[in-house]
């Protein structure tokens, strides 16, 4: 088997085959080439925050980071071991956390490490291709050709996204732009001349990510941050995506100076998307000029807003239901490059292919985990038809919503939690560990590598 890029995700790919029996070809760059961003030759180098987000598992990353644990997760293992403190996060010490993932790929007797660029899709059949968000060169210009340039994309432009049940609807109201197709799709925060006029303002004066020099990419006109188009002038979004035609405000009878438009995120209306506004505020500013909007002052935000250097594919469209491309049968794209967005998703979606691939080498069929599970829900997102596809961390409105009870939020989140992890044991259970136990992989090679000291 053959996987390329040894990130989280080509590493948690490369074990879960090794572990399973299957001998694994890992192909990484370094260090012989490094992308902008690495700075070490280890495996599994985080380039930014030594953070993998919240632990608790009543929030989103942390539920997947449980249940990745359940799964056997390396990236998860090796976590645990050198961990820091970091308040309610869940935060490592990265050079020790990527010594340790180096040193346990290159001891595993079924793994051999190779160190040279790839500059195309290898012939080989089945191949993982991880390597990463900064994927460039001849290797992106053949994946571009595999799926067509357009469903390959550059950089990220995310918009912020706002938890249903934060909405003040006292305030915004549900509308369709001249009550289009006759129903309210959208929800619609309107905002006076004077509470346009400050809105706008803080825009301007509030503090940005500085990017680095690697991320410096011109911007398409179609999806400028929010605090671009606000430098332009101050009448820019009243005409752009903050236009108030045909948007009539029930409280006034009248249309508003401006107006911010949410669009659902999800089946069960749990999250909303704000249309347009990609930015490059840092986090703590985001939320104090978004909570401005008349609507939004109590907002809760399940994912904030960023534009940044990204390779990622549009996966609905090019991608199978096995996560391989839909044109190049046998070629799996794993981590960032497909779709999803953060350290501990990466991984999970590496440990993800890495058994299943292993249950085929063996002749065993293979199912993802329900929808009920964050894993479930992360890949839903990779195969969900979506005409305006974007990398996500994964969100509780991934998985389906409680239903026929009114709680509040927490209560909700710890029953999702419940559900989830009750239905990930079940698909161990059925899936995974019955499949290892017949077919005689259990953990032999995981018992010898445990007694090798660290260092």
């Amino acid at each position: 088997m053959l996987v390329v890029g040894a990130g989280l995700a080509g590493t948690e790919c490369a074990w879960q085959l090794a572990e399973r029996g299957v001998s694994v070809r890992l192909i990484e760059q370094k260090p012989s080439s490094r992308t902008p961003a690495q700075h070490s030759d280890q495996m599994a180098e985080l380039v930014c925050s030594n953070s993998f987000r919240g632990a608790a598992i009543h929030n989103a990353v942390g539920l997947l980071k449980e249940e990745m644990r359940r799964a056997g997760s390396l990236v998860m293992e090796v976590g645990e071991l050198h961990r820091v403190p970091a308040g309610g996060a869940f935060a490592v010490d990265r050079d020790q956390f990527s010594a340790e993932i180096t040193r346990r790929i290159e001891a595993h007797p079924l793994i051999e490490v190779l160190n040279e660029v790839v500059d195309r899709i290898p012939e080989e059949r089945p191949v993982v291709i991880a390597t990463g968000p900064l994927t460039s060169g001849g290797l992106a210009d053949d994946i571009a050709a595999a799926v067509g340039a357009e469903h390959l994309a550059y950089y990220d432009a995310i918009a912020p996204i706002v938890s249903a049940d934060s909405i003040n609807f006292d305030r915004a109201f549900r509308a369709s732009r001249y009550d289009k197709g006759g129903d309210a799709a959208y929800v619609n925060c309107p905002l006076n001349k004077e509470e346009y006029a400050a809105f706008v303002q803080a825009l301007l004066d509030a503090e940005k990510v500085v990017p680095r020099e690697f991320e410096k990419v011109r911007y398409f006109e179609g999806c400028l941050p929010i605090e671009v188009m606000a430098s332009r002038g101050p009448k820019t979004l009243s005409f752009g995506c903050m236009k108030p035609v045909g948007l009539t405000d029930p409280r006034t009878g009248r249309w508003p100076h401006g107006v911010v438009q949410l669009r659902q995120e999800d089946e069960a209306g749990t999250a909303f998307n704000m249309v347009g506004f990609q930015t490059r505020m840092t986090w703590p500013e985001q939320k104090r000029v978004f909570r401005m909007i008349p609507g939004l002052e109590n907002a809760e935000f399940e994912r904030l807003g960023s534009v940044h250097r990204n390779t990622f594919v549009d996966s609905p469209k090019v991608l199978d239901d096995d996560l391989a491309l839909a044109s190049r049968p046998g070629v799996y794209l794993a981590g960032q490059i497909s779709g999803v967005e953060g350290y501990v998703e990466s991984a999970a979606c590496g440990m993800l292919l890495g058994i299943k691939l292993a249950h085929e080498a063996r002749g065993l069929e293979f199912s993802f985990p329900p929808p009920t599970t964050m894993l479930g829900g992360m890949v839903g997102h990779l195969r969900e038809p979506n005409e305006d596809f974007q990398p996500s961390n994964v969100m509780f409105s991934m998985v389906p919503a409680i239903e026929g009870r009114r709680l509040n939020k927490r209560a909700r989140r710890d029953l999702q939690s419940e559900r989830a992890l009750q239905d990930l044991g079940a698909w161990l259970t059925d899936v995974v560990e019955s499949n290892d136990e017949r077919n005689g992989s259990a953990r032999t090679a995981d018992r010898r590598l445990r007694s090798i000291p660290s260092g």
